[in-house]
Order: C-alpha cells, then sequence, then structure tokens
C-alpha cells in the first residue's frame, strides 16, 4: 500500500469517528463541539488531491481538540457550566462503542515525529497495519459472538473468545502505547508518580532497570508493563507473552467463576454444568452493582 493510500485510510477512519462522535454527543454544550466536527468534516471534504504530511498532521490536530471538548462535555455536562451533571442514560450514549464499531484511533503526532529513535515507516506500518489489524480482528469476534446470540450457536463461540482476547488486548494496549510516547519526552517523572516509583521500587534507577530486564527477557513476542494494582495499593512490573493470555488488559472484572477443576472436582466430579448452574443461586449480585458503579467512574477514550 502506497503513503498516499495508507493517507486516504486514515482520512477515512478519522471522517468516520467524527460523524460517529457527532451522533453520540447530545447537543448539551454551547455548539463548541459540533461546530469543531462540522469544521473537521468540512476540512476533509473540501480537500483536493493528495494529502501532504502537513495536512495530515493539521487533521490529527483536529481530531484530538474535538476528542478533548468532547471529553469534557461528557465529564462536566457542558464545557461554560461544569456544575450541570451528565445523566447517566447521556453518559453511557456518549462512551458506548456497538459491538464491531471500533475504530483504529489517529496518533497523536505525525508518523516522524519520533525520529531518529522510531522511524516513519515503522510508525505507518505499526499504526496502519498491525493495530488497524487488531481493530478489525476484535470487529469480527464481536459481531460473529452477537451473531452467535442471535442463533443460539455457540459452536464456535471457543474460537471467537480467543479472537476477541488477542485482538481486543492488541487494540487496548496499542492505543496506551501510542499516548505513552511523545517526541519531547524522556528524562523522568515528577511528583506523585516519582515517589511512588521509589516508594515501591527503591529509585528511579532501579526501577528502570527492572522495566528494561522485564522487556528484554519476555519469551517470544509480548510486552512489558508497568501498571497500578488497586488491590495492593501500588506499582507492579508485569510482562505477558503476545498481549492477551486469554484476556483484555485494561479491564475491571465485576463477576468472576473459576472453572478450574479444583474449584469443584471434589463435589461435582467432572460433571461442569451442574456446577455452574448451581453456582447462580449464590451469586452475590449487591457486590457486583457496587462493583459496576465504582468502575463506570473510570472512563478512557472510546475508540
Amino acid at each position: 500500500m502506497s503513503e498516499q493510500e495508507l493517507f486516504q485510510r486514515y482520512v477515512k477512519q478519522v471522517s468516520e469517528w467524527g460523524a460517529q462522535v457527532g451522533q453520540m454527543l447530545p447537543r448539551r454544550d454551547d455548539g463548541t463541539v459540533h461546530r469543531d466536527i462540522a469544521a473537521l468534516l468540512s476540512y476533509i471534504d473540501r480537500h483536493d488531491g493528495e494529502w501532504t504530511e502537513t495536512e495530515i498532521y493539521d487533521l490529527q490536530r483536529m481530531a484530538d481538540a474535538v476528542y478533548e471538548k468532547a471529553a469534557a462535555v461528557s465529564a462536566n455536562g457542558t464545557l461554560a457550566d461544569e456544575s450541570r451533571e451528565t445523566s447517566e442514560e447521556e453518559a453511557r450514549r456518549q462512551t458506548y462503542i456497538t459491538a464491531g464499531r471500533h475504530v483504529l484511533p489517529p496518533l497523536p503526532y505525525s508518523y516522524d515525529a519520533l525520529e531518529p529513535h522510531i522511524s516513519k515507516e515503522i510508525m505507518q506500518l505499526h499504526h496502519t497495519k498491525h493495530h488497524q489489524s487488531y481493530v478489525d480482528g476484535l470487529n469480527k469476534a464481536e459481531k460473529m459472538m452477537k451473531k452467535a446470540r442471535e442463533t443460539n450457536n455457540y459452536e464456535l463461540l471457543k474460537h471467537w473468545e480467543r479472537e476477541a482476547a488477542f485482538h481486543g488486548s492488541g487494540h487496548y494496549l496499542h492505543t496506551i502505547f501510542w499516548s505513552n510516547m511523545h517526541p519531547k519526552g524522556g528524562g523522568e517523572p515528577h511528583g506523585e508518580l516519582l515517589e511512588q516509583i521509589k516508594r515501591d521500587f527503591g529509585s528511579f534507577e532501579r526501577f528502570k532497570r527492572h522495566f528494561t530486564e522485564a522487556a528484554k527477557s519476555i519469551e517470544g513476542v509480548g510486552w512489558a508493563l508497568l501498571v497500578w494494582s488497586p488491590r495492593s495499593h501500588r506499582l507492579e512490573i508485569l510482562q505477558t507473552e503476545k498481549h492477551q493470555l486469554m484476556t483484555q488488559w485494561d479491564t475491571i472484572p465485576l463477576l468472576v467463576l473459576d472453572v478450574w477443576e479444583h474449584a469443584y472436582y471434589l463435589q461435582y466430579k467432572n460433571d461442569r454444568a451442574a456446577y455452574i448452574n448451581s453456582w447462580w443461586n449464590i451469586v452475590h449480585w449487591r457486590d457486583v452493582e457496587e462493583r459496576f458503579a465504582q468502575a463506570r467512574k473510570l472512563r478512557w477514550k472510546p475508540f
């Protein structure tokens, strides 16, 4: 695929994303967000000829501005009046992504912005090929699982669950990854994060060495991650092969069931179905509801 084809594909994705934001965002603000969306779409419609890198970069900046303002409206009710509360239903509409409708997020910088550390060619391929494939794979898996629910045919559910785990984790981790980098980055963190790193790892130098060694020693392909553990209230460094291990990162469990044999074998022998059916009688829904209420307070960019 040529550079122009990549640009055109990206422009199409931004256009679809902008239209989607406009539809999801109620007209509760002073009109600023919708005007910016209209300007973004108009900029695309008015364009004539091939796209240049500068024009793509300008488009990215416009998309970022739209997102930031839309996020402010989502959080505060309006840009001008932070005292207005957003109803739960309105908040859901603003952040809800229909199954199979994920889109590739635009980069917060140009493809060559990270040179010489990461080349333009790598960034283009990584973003438009690899990340896009995860978005496409996640969308397909979600659509197929939706079809399974509608037809009550779960014969291939195991396959599509695995596909969702693999591609979903790839999409979410890459979305974090792009924003973890910046052309003017480097050095050390400041403030509370630096103090937390010193508290949990002894010093920034020890943390950096630990993270480096974790990244180096991953078997096969995968990721090294610095994570916050809500349960232990501290930072941790993790490895993951591939990027999912049959789950999705950046999620908060609400209801779980252990189906390892050690959880039921002594009572139900190998009849897992009986164990599951019985388990539904002891689900503590109050706890699930409380976890859900807390989890909804955490909102990332809805790509």
